[in-house]
Parts: C-alpha cells; structure tokens; sequence
C-alpha cells in the first residue's frame, strides 16, 4: 500500500506556554513550515503559532 500524503504537525505557540495545536499537512504541496495566528488558552489571547516536529 501507498503511503499517505499527509503529515501530522504540531503548531507550537510563541508566547511560550507550552501550547499547541495538532494539524496535517501535505508536504508536497506546502512545502513551508507553517505559521497561523491563533487563540492560546493558556496565555488568554491570539498568539503566533509556528510549525514543529512531533516526537
């Protein structure tokens, strides 16, 4: 069988509280990392969040 396209990535928030979010990722299109502005609960507003790897 083929393997999946898509990847798991983890969105790492930049206010450092440890924070993250869970995501896909096609890397043979989006060949980036990827950064999003989103909402981090811990630090109580929209923060940067940008790719890492999950171990």
């Amino acid at each position: 069988m083929a393997k999946p396209s898509s990847i798991l990535v983890k969105l790492q928030s930049t206010a450092d509280t440890g924070y993250y979010y869970v995501t896909k990722k096609n890397p043979r299109n989006i060949t980036e990392k990827l950064e999003f502005r989103k909402y981090d609960p811990v630090a109580r507003k929209h923060v940067m969040f940008k790719e890492a790897k999950i171990k």
